[in-house]
């Protein structure tokens, strides 16, 4: 069955605009509330962190008085990085964890992303509950069953220390100049703390917050200002992160920026080499570039392929034992550390990678020549399906035929934004530039 409101990370859309009101997060909290505390007992509770958008305060509000209003306890971490609620929701013994951000989108957007007390985000079909709850009555608890929320202050310590007990044990990073790029998000303290607490020369850039700059012009969706900065201060290595530092994109010494797809060969080989990686496999997306294959392939490794969405990545991870993941958008999944993507961790791992082999960020950043690859978003309102029109299913079936045997083409809908997203891999630059631009031309011209 579709689902209404979750898309394949929580409920995300632009501010005070359906469903991303306050009303809405009231009855989403409530819902999930409900859902979570089926006993009827008041020793539930849920932790709620968020980044650092303007509109985070009006949902973590909405979200608390939904939530106690159905008798859970509120536990707020204020902004932390989302792999930080994943972890506090386990630690703390929490039923729910929730996230409220919108990852690497402009600060007008926010989301609401949900953790089980597993630490894991939820599964489909248990969003697909709580969206039948939220369109139902809740029954509200009774007055005295009404639960309680407190702060809790030192939520972003406790991941830091989280954070740095998976460095290896007794390496530090003296000498090593890094440029850290926050995004003006979630991990704007935390990240330069940890760096400069292993030793690291700290060059913090995206660490100013002030609820409208978030992802502005700075982190994992805007490296340049990063590898301007590096290029700048001659430092050894930039790390990128999103808004809420669950995706990560590294920078060498020269400016140059390496993507997930290039980050998990590199770990997916030396892991492989220290027979830490689980069943050979690599776990990645469809987005993910054919390069990528074709290195593991040349290794005797392989990569299982999934649905769009680090979630998806995840559950193919669990279901068969293997511990390495990601996307190509930044998204690193090291289920021996975390149960998500956590773009600081990662970002540790290739540190330590350069200080374990002695090599330069850019001798570790590129490990397989990329097969050409064009995305292009075209942007169509809210209930259109230009997918469904004739003209654009007969201009795909065209661009398929012409690209046998010598790429591969993926058509799908966003799921955080309104977008068609047309994705096309291919050696012959022409032939790669003609099937994206003509399917883009048909779609727009359905819309």
């Amino acid at each position: 069955m579709a689902r209404k409101f979750f898309g394949t990370d929580g409920v995300r859309g632009k501010a005070n605009t359906y469903p991303m009101t306050a009303e809405m997060a009231l009855k989403i909290g409530a819902a999930a509330g409900r859902y979570f505390r089926n006993d009827g007992s008041n020793g539930h509770r849920v932790v709620i962190g968020k980044d650092t958008r303007l509109s985070g305060y009006m949902f973590e509000n909405a979200l608390t008085a939904g939530l106690t209003s159905t008798g859970m306890n509120v536990l707020l971490l204020g902004p932390v990085p989302t792999p930080a609620v994943g972890l506090l929701t386990t630690s703390m013994r929490a039923d729910l964890g929730i996230m409220i951000s919108a990852s690497h989108n402009p600060h007008h957007d926010n989301g609401i992303k949900f953790f089980g007390p597993d630490g894991f985000k939820l599964s489909d079909e248990a969003e697909t509950e709580i969206e039948t709850l939220i369109e139902s009555e809740i029954l509200p608890a009774q007055a005295e069953n009404i639960g309680r929320a407190k702060r809790v202050d030192d939520g972003r310590f406790r991941y830091a220390e989280r954070i740095k007990s998976t460095f290896p044990h007794g390496m530090r990073l003296d000498g090593l100049k890094v440029v850290i790029d926050c995004a003006n998000g979630a991990a704007h303290r935390v990240a330069p703390e940890v760096l400069w607490e292993l030793g690291a020369e700290v060059i913090p850039v995206g660490v100013s917050p002030n609820g409208l700059n978030i992802n502005e012009k700075c982190g994992s969706t805007s490296p340049q200002t990063a590898a301007a900065k590096i290029l700048e201060t001659g430092a050894d290595v930039g790390i990128c992160l999103d808004g809420d530092a669950d995706r990560v994109m590294m920078i060498d010494e020269k400016g140059q920026v390496a993507d997930g797809d290039q980050f998990m060969a590199l770990l997916a080989g030396r892991w492989a080499d220290q027979g830490r990686l689980n069943g050979g496999t690599l776990v990645a997306t469809v987005m993910s570039n054919l390069g990528l294959e074709r290195y593991l392939s040349g290794r005797g490794l392989r990569l299982e392929r999934t649905a769009v969405g680090d979630r998806y990545v995840v559950e193919a991870m669990r279901a068969n034992g293997w511990n390495l993941g990601g996307e190509q958008s930044g998204h690193i999944v090291m289920t021996d550390f975390a149960t998500t993507g956590d773009g600081l961790l990662a970002g540790l791992q290739f540190l330590a990678a350069m200080i374990e082999t002695g090599k330069k960020a850019s001798e570790l950043s590129k490990s397989f020549e990329t097969v050409p690859q064009m995305l292009k978003n075209v942007r169509y309102t809210a209930g259109q399906d230009p997918l469904a029109a004739q003209s654009v299913q007969d201009a795909i079936q065209a661009a398929e035929a012409s690209l046998a045997g010598k790429g591969r083409l993926l058509i799908r809908k966003s799921g955080t934004e309104p977008l068609i997203r047309v994705m096309a891999e291919c050696e012959d630059d022409a032939l790669l530039a003609q099937t994206v631009d003509g399917i883009v031309a048909e779609v727009a011209a359905a819309i």
